[in-house]
This record gives C-alpha cells, structure tokens and sequence, in this order.
C-alpha cells in the first residue's frame, strides 16, 4: 500500500507587513479565477463574439463569489455565531490584543459562492442586454477550473479535509492532528479537472453548445453530484451535522442536481437548435 504522507505545508508564503500574509490560498483562488476568464475569453474570440464586455463580467463574477461563499458559509454553517457578530462576515480582519490584523475570511462556501456566481451574471444579462443561458454555457465550461485551484488552496490551508481512513493509506494533517485521512481536497480538485476536461471535450466535438442551456445543465449535473457523493469521504464542518444523515453540503447539492436535469431535459428535448 502507498506511504501515509505527512503534510504541513505553512499556509502563510510571506508576511507583506507584519498583520497581512500572503497565503497560497489567495494566490490559488486568484490563478483559478484568472484562468478561467481566460478560458471563457478564448470561447467568445472562438466564436466571433465581443469580448468588449468580459472584463466587466469578470469583475461582477469576482464579487459574486467572494460574497456569495461568504454569505453562504456565514447563514448555512454559523448563522447563530455572525447573526451576533455581523461585522465579522464582511470584514476580513479581526482584533486580537488591542490590534487589527488581517486574517481573510475564515470560511466560504462554494454554495453560496455559486448562488453569488449565478446572481452577479444575471446581474450583468440584465444591465448588458445579453441572452442569460449563452453567458451561462461558456462560464459553465470554465468554472470547474476554478473549483480545481481553490481546492488546491484548501489542501494548502489543510482544511476541508476527510474523514480518518484505516490508516493504510491517507494524508496526516500534522497542523491538526495525526491521524491518517482522506485527502478530499484533492479528490475535489481532480474531479472538477476531469469535468472541465469532459465539457471541453463536448463544446469541441459536439454542436450542444447551440441548445442554450445544456452546457450549463450537464455542469451542474456533473459538480454537485460529484460533490454529494465525495461529502461521504469529508469531514463534517460544523458540529450539527453529526446529526443529520446528510450533512449540509449533500443538502445544498440536491437543488442544483435538480436545476441542471430539470433544465437538460428541458433544452435537449427542446426541437430546434438554439443560436449562439
């Protein structure tokens, strides 16, 4: 069987002043963030479309997720904590002895941060006048990459990690504990790489990107049923949900599994191709 592997990588790779790091989590979500835009970017230029209005559509969907994840970890993990300290859901620094230091946002959930996603592009559909499911289908096929470099960062941070394996193979989280676990965060990674390669593979070879919707649909089919089964492995993130048969990330799954078949059936039995 492979070795048990000892990580304790320090998620800080500098300190810019003596209260603000700089960690590889934030440098991950960002090379994440970038490169997907630089995917979709790809997309539009592929398809002759303008690209006058992409850099306004990245930043909308930056603050979507930043606030959506945060929000979401905030009301679905620790509602009864921030609804006490609501200044701390917003603000990315804490005091500790008298002085304000940076510490991020200690927690986001790619729940909400889809939500936020969803409702920063409706957002600019609305304000550019652009069909919302052609916007959708071509971040649709971009995102997954982001997931897989934010969940890099999580390894990095040694968080949203599994749950403890037989000890004949696993990951020790030194910063935690010792005991060998399923490094789920690379799971994650893996899987949402895998999904992107699939979409491209489908937007190439395939004319389903011109039935508006499907793109999107198969995306969400393909994310959160890989996310609801892979919480299996996962350690629970709050301690009510040792409680529940299924914790809360398999529970927020289930409506975008249903949005996406919903919407796939619906397009694919849809006669007529759609225009891009």
């Amino acid at each position: 069987m492979p070795p048990i592997i000892n990580w304790n990588i320090d998620p800080v790779i500098f300190m810019l002043t003596p209260t603000f790091p700089i960690k590889y989590y934030g440098i991950l979500f960002a090379l994440g963030i970038t490169i997907a835009f630089l995917i979709v970017k790809k997309i539009y230029r592929h398809e002759g479309k303008s690209i006058e209005e992409l850099d306004t559509l990245l930043i909308y969907i930056v603050l979507g997720t930043v606030l959506g994840a945060r929000l979401g970890h905030c009301l679905f993990y620790e509602p009864e904590y921030y609804l006490n300290h609501p200044l701390e859901i917003i603000l990315p620094f804490k005091k500790i002895d008298g002085t304000y230091h940076y510490i991020g946002f200690q927690g986001l959930a790619s729940h909400g941060g889809t939500i936020g996603v969803l409702l920063s592009i409706i957002f600019y559909c609305i304000k550019s006048k652009t069909p919302l499911l052609q916007v959708l289908d071509r971040v649709a096929i971009a995102a997954p990459i982001a997931g897989t470099f934010i969940r890099l960062g999580n390894l990095m941070n040694s968080e949203i990690y599994g749950v403890p394996t037989d000890g004949t193979w696993g990951v020790i989280f030194l910063q935690d504990d010792t005991i060998p676990r399923h490094p789920t965060q690379l799971y994650e990674a893996v899987t949402y790489l895998c999904i992107f390669l699939f979409l491209w593979f489908i937007y190439q070879k395939t004319e389903l990107i011109r039935k508006s919707g499907v793109m999107f649909g198969l995306f969400l089919i393909l994310v959160f049923t890989a996310r609801f089964f892979l919480e299996f492995f996962k350690e629970n993130q709050v301690s009510f949900e040792n409680q529940m048969s299924l914790n809360m990330g398999q529970l927020l799954s289930l409506p975008f599994v249903i949005l996406g078949v919903g919407l796939l059936i619906r397009r694919l039995s849809s006669e007529g191709n759609y225009k891009m």
